[in-house]
């Protein structure tokens, strides 16, 4: 039997979820649908035998006053009922181009501190780095806290406005690649170090864009690397909650086929059991798709899809990658890992720039070049996961689908097994000792991200940081993009293009603006 809602949400993503809640709690009745068989999308935790494993986050930037996220998570509530686990120093960078390992710490005055006594050559232009990225964060924080303002305001304090927005103007078009060379020249060392954790972001400093680079980083400086505790399951679980208590309909295992179409103005969707044929039509005038457009673009009638997906068509996808899930017997730290992250580069890679060709690695079984990667050691915080063992441990580093696609199963399982001997090998190296923990491995790859979350390539991020072009809103009337594709990647990214979708949504329709909706300024 068809049911009409005020909102229909494709996928349980947190995208999908926070757009969910917040549709809910300005009090209408919101459906949402979700593919698998649990909630969150990459926001979850499954088990292997009696170990937990985290799907996808290694830890949430920010979480000061000057993160855009933080009002969001105080209107919902989820400052206080989740705990984020503070991860202490940001990361460890090791690798012969870098020379013995460092230590980037939390906080900028730490941070600046820090890498100034490894080059004191750079510390002037080291001085001007975190300036630059902390102006460009001051500048976010500006443009959040003014957003709901009338043009009149914009207006009266032009001046104030011009000088704030200076950052924005100076860095628009420039890459990650450019500001560092106009920094720091050829001196490639202070580049890895500084960048190390690129894989969190794009896979080429000379097409990410410096300001997404800059949001971020000056996050994690100044508000730190948090995990929460108990997962990120923790988290989408706790969404779900929150729909549900504000009368929303939550259903896993139903799969979206069909959005449903009056003229230009979508009007509902069709869905199904997975795997099964017992078609659903279910009906409400706004749809927020927690989904690529790619995706949702094949759930159109025909004559709908072209014009809808143009805007996206020149976007390119972000990075996909593979991930190596272990199962530990003894803590890390006791063969001398010595912090929650640490970014190893390998000794082919000499530059920054190389990064560029660290997602075709995995696809080459020559064994003569190993990938960068990250190794997280879960058991360095409270992270509420495996107290006793198996402990978790995940290394993580970028991959491509056709590094998989053209193999068959048994080859698939051969690369897999090869990748884990050598990266497990190599983590050996740097910390003698560490393969004889090893008591449980698993690999994902780009084909398992393309599997499970339904994005094209696998893409885990949206559409690559290379463009501020951001935005919910589609060709289609009441179809918004509620998912890291309408803003940037991570779990901030998802959470606040669900948001602004939401918001949007209900200004359109002429909600007024509450408490319920809307953070305080």
């Amino acid at each position: 039997m068809a049911r009409s809602f005020d909102a229909i949400v494709v996928g349980a993503g947190l995208g999908g979820l926070t757009a969910a809640a917040l549709y809910a709690r300005a009090g209408h009745r919101v459906l949402v649908l979700e593919r698998n068989d649990a909630f969150g999308g990459a926001a979850t935790i499954y088990r292997h035998g009696p170990l937990a494993i985290e799907a996808s986050l290694h830890e949430i930037d920010g979480l000061d006053e000057d993160d855009p996220k933080l009002p969001l998570l105080r209107l919902l509530g989820l400052d206080h009922d989740l705990q984020f686990i503070d991860v202490d120093d940001l990361h460890e960078v090791r690798g012969p181009a870098i020379g013995s390992p460092l230590v980037l710490p939390h906080g900028i005055a730490a941070a600046l501190s820090a890498t100034s006594a490894r080059f004191p050559h750079q510390a002037e232009a080291l001085r001007k780095y975190f300036d630059r990225i902390m102006a460009v964060r001051a500048t976010v924080a500006f443009l959040a806290k003014h957003q709901g303002d009338r043009s009149s305001w914009w207006l009266h304090h032009a001046p104030e406005a011009v000088r704030r927005l200076w950052p924005l103007i100076r860095d628009g078009k420039a890459t990650v690649g450019e500001v560092f060379r106009d920094l720091f020249g050829a001196d490639e060392a202070i580049k890895l170090t500084l960048a190390g954790n690129l894989v969190y972001y794009h896979d080429d400093p000379e097409r990410m864009l410096f300001l997404v680079y800059a949001i971020a980083q000056a996050s994690y400086l100044a508000g730190g690397g948090h995990y929460i505790r108990g997962g990120s399951q923790a988290l989408s679980d706790r969404l779900v909650a929150i729909i549900r208590e504000a009368g929303g309909t939550v259903e896993t295992g139903r799969q979206v086929d069909t959005i449903i179409m009056d003229g230009h103005a979508v009007t509902g969707v069709g869905h199904r059991r997975r795997g099964g044929d017992d078609s659903t039509f279910d009906f409400a005038p706004v749809l927020f798709g927690n989904a690529a457009p790619q995706r949702l673009a094949e759930m159109l009638p025909q004559d709908k899809r072209r014009a809808f997906f143009a805007p996206y068509v020149r976007r390119r996808l972000s990075i996909s990658l593979w991930t190596i899930s272990l199962g530990l017997r003894r803590p890390p730290r006791e063969v001398g890992v010595g912090r929650y992250s640490t970014f190893i580069f390998p000794g082919w890679m000499k530059a920054l720039a190389d990064y560029r060709h660290a997602a075709a690695i995995v696809g080459e079984d020559s064994g003569e070049r190993l990938p960068p990667y990250v190794f997280v050691d879960y058991t360095r915080i409270d992270s509420g996961l495996n107290e006793a063992p198996p402990f978790l441990g995940s290394l993580c580093g970028v991959d491509r689908l056709e590094n998989w696609s053209e193999l068959g199963p048994d080859e698939k399982r051969a690369r897999k097994e090869r990748w884990m001997d050598r990266l497990i090998a190599d983590l050996d190296r740097e910390f003698p000792g560490f393969a004889a923990t090893v008591a449980h491995r698993e690999m994902a790859t780009a084909e398992t991200m393309q599997h499970y979350l339904n994005t094209p390539a696998g893409a885990v991020y949206g559409f690559a940081p290379e463009t501020l072009r951001f935005t919910p809103r589609t060709t289609v009337a009441g179809l918004w993009l509620a998912s890291a594709f309408s803003a940037t990647g991570g779990f901030t990214g998802a959470m606040l293009g669900g948001a602004t979708a939401a918001r949007a949504a209900l200004r359109e329709r002429g909600h007024p603006r509450t408490a319920a909706v809307t953070p305080p300024a």
